[in-house]
């Protein structure tokens, strides 16, 4: 760093002091971060260092385990925003808790297929358009990079990413890809091309999408032969590709170039049996190739933008282990109902395969009574996470604490041991006489909401704010200057793949829900090729119950999301058959209409709103009364 003049510090300083930004040509005086000789530029683009030590990490808090832990390892499907996971993941492999099946940290593969909400429209001149264009390109790159950071970071030693996109942003995220994984560990592009109509008339169709493969190191192991194109008769005829028949010899079957045009996308009738009706599913053979190439059996492979859950089946029946993450109540419940329902083959086929046991997890959205069922050390250790506090335990004026939030002290509340006691301003000043000035300018204070006796964030005493976290309630603006937001869900399927950036975390709140259940002549296509009566279900209340500093008020049915319907529940595991978006429930009224035949013994209706909580119905054939319809 060169020598600074008393007038370039004076200058520097006033710039800081007043939030302006320093010209380019201190660049070359200050060290900024330059360890690039070349980077992508855009607007709100943050410093690497930034993003990992201000991402918040949210606990994972376990809903279900499926199947009994026989190895000590559960595979994890986790509900919840994949940048906070990602954070929490990466602590758990610096923990030593994330592992393959040989005892490596990390994870060995990583694939993503990150969404782009291209099919939002914006009216307005070709200029505006352009513009806004490039901001949602801008949001969406600075969106992928962070991810890409900690999942670069979550990679073993030896591990592999491949990153899935169309068309429309690949070439940029290949420049930050560089910038991240290292333009040295780049090792592929790979282009996947397929059949199937399209309706272009000013432009060559778009018949292909883009796999960019990187290694995390020198280090990384390919597994080629895994990957041969099988011959297609006993002859020993390879598929042709393109003019001639490019192929190596080789007991295997034919060698697999960058190019993959031997699987198709959904477009022929032998993969009728794969397709669930999700949008942009991938086939289960495209991440077969991919699995087989870079992990082993037992490797950890991670998935996180996960949707109908192709990259958690298919490592399932490859003998690998896997993580999921989607912020999507409908891909929860899809991956939760193809993990259940899975055959040994790719592509769906075979006899069937129990899934070797998983757990889901919500991470960002916490259910409060299961948090208060805990015994007190598994809830003091999440509630530490819950607001980003070290678990130190340590003395201070022979007053046991708990652990520290930055440099500042931290203090679990023990309301299962202390019953009959309370947080009032008594127990604050009681407190400060004993502690005085031998703690700095910030106490914090985590306990249930229901034991604090008063309203205010924190109550000052001497040089010091006492500050009391609440839960369910909590004050995360105070404590990291950025606004609390939540996950979104969609309210039709064009909706389904937006991305939305959630920060903090909150407790599920249960909507208020209405409805009239009543059975009447079959309607419309409902009606059309079934014998029994129409069943309808006629949503007459909606509304959310949002905790919030700020009085939040929703107008009746604007905060529904979806209704999500299994006809045949068993009472223990929810697998859904149909779902409702809210945009198509608008246009019929609320109403849901059904054949009364699919009621097979009882129902679960589980009605979602945009913040991702629930409200659970189940219902028998005799609580729909009879009405005309």
């Amino acid at each position: 760093m060169a020598q600074l003049s008393e007038q370039e510090i004076e200058f520097i300083t006033r710039c800081l002091r007043e939030g302006k930004p320093l010209p380019d040509s201190y660049r070359y005086i200050i060290p900024f971060e330059s360890k690039k000789e070349y980077e992508l530029t855009y607007a709100d683009k943050e410093r690497e260092e930034d993003i990992l030590a201000d991402t918040f990490a949210v606990p994972l808090q376990p809903v279900k385990t499926f199947g009994s832990n026989g190895d000590g390892w559960a595979n994890m499907l986790i509900f919840g925003d994949n940048l906070q996971v990602l954070k929490t993941l990466m602590k758990m492999k610096q923990e030593g808790k994330l592992k393959n099946a040989d005892g490596t940290p990390g994870v060995r593969l990583v694939y993503i297929d990150p969404p782009f909400a291209t099919r939002q429209e914006f009216r307005g001149s070709q200029d505006q358009k352009a513009y806004q264009d490039k901001i949602m390109g801008a949001e969406f790159l600075e969106f992928l990079r962070k991810r890409l950071i900690f999942l670069r970071d979550l990679l073993a030693d030896d591990g592999s990413i491949y990153v899935h996109l169309d068309w429309k942003k690949a070439h940029y995220a290949k420049a930050s890809l560089d910038e991240v994984m290292g333009e040295h560990n780049f090792r592929n592009e790979i282009i996947w091309c397929y059949k199937g109509a399209s309706e272009a008339k000013d432009r060559f169709p778009a018949k292909h999408e883009t796999l960019f493969f990187y290694a995390k190191s020198q280090l990384t192991s390919f597994n080629y032969d895994a990957i041969r194109v099988p011959y297609k008769d006993d002859n020993k005829k390879p598929a042709k590709w393109g003019e001639g028949e490019i192929y190596e010899k080789h007991p295997l079957g034919t060698k697999c170039l960058d190019w993959f045009s031997d699987i198709p996308s959904f477009m022929t009738a032998s993969q009728a049996k794969e397709i669930i009706g999700y949008p942009t599913q991938k086939p289960e053979a495209l991440l077969a190739r991919v699995i087989k190439a870079s992990s082993n059996p037992g490797d950890l492979v991670l998935d996180a933008f996960a949707g109908s859950g192709t990259t958690g089946a298919v490592a399932e029946k490859l003998g690998r282990r896997w993580i999921m993450i989607d912020c999507g109540k409908l891909a929860i419940y899809t991956m939760q109902k193809r993990l259940l329902n899975l055959k040994k083959e790719i592509g769906n086929k075979g006899k069937p395969l129990k899934a070797k046991p998983f757990t889901l997890y919500n991470a960002g959205l916490y259910d409060y009574q299961k948090l208060k069922q805990l015994p007190w050390e598994e809830y003091r250790d999440f509630v530490l996470k819950l607001f980003q506090c070290r678990d130190e335990k340590h003395r201070i004026a022979g007053v046991e604490l708990d652990g520290y939030l930055g440099a500042d002290d931290v203090l679990v509340f023990n309301y299962q041991k202390y019953k009959d006691a309370v947080l009032d301003r008594g127990f604050i000043d009681d407190l400060y006489s004993i502690l005085g000035d031998k703690i700095g300018r910030r106490f914090f204070i985590i306990a249930p909401a229901a034991s604090v006796m008063f309203l205010e964030d924190y109550i000052e005493k001497g040089s010091t704010r006492y500050f009391l976290l609440r839960i369910p309630y909590s004050i995360i603006d105070e404590l990291h200057r950025k606004g609390f937001t939540h996950i979104k869900q969609p309210v039709s399927e064009m909706d389904v793949n937006n991305t939305v950036d959630a920060v903090g975390f909150d407790f599920i709140q249960t909507p208020d829900v209405e409805c009239e259940y009543y059975l009447g002549e079959p309607k419309g296509q409902v009606g059309l090729g079934h014998s029994g009566r129409g069943a309808v279900i006629r949503i007459k209340k909606f509304e959310s119950n949002i905790i919030s500093k700020k009085p939040l008020h929703y107008e009746n049915l604007k905060t529904l999301s979806m209704v999500m319907v299994d006809y045949s529940y068993d009472g223990e595991v929810f697998n859904f058959a149909d779902v409702f978006y809210a945009e198509d429930l608008k246009k019929q009224d609320y109403e849901i209409r059904f054949d009364s035949n699919k009621l097979d013994g009882q129902m679960m209706i589980i009605y979602i709103d945009i913040f991702g909580n629930e409200k659970r119905e189940v219902k028998r054939l005799k609580d729909f009364r009879s009405k005309g319809v």
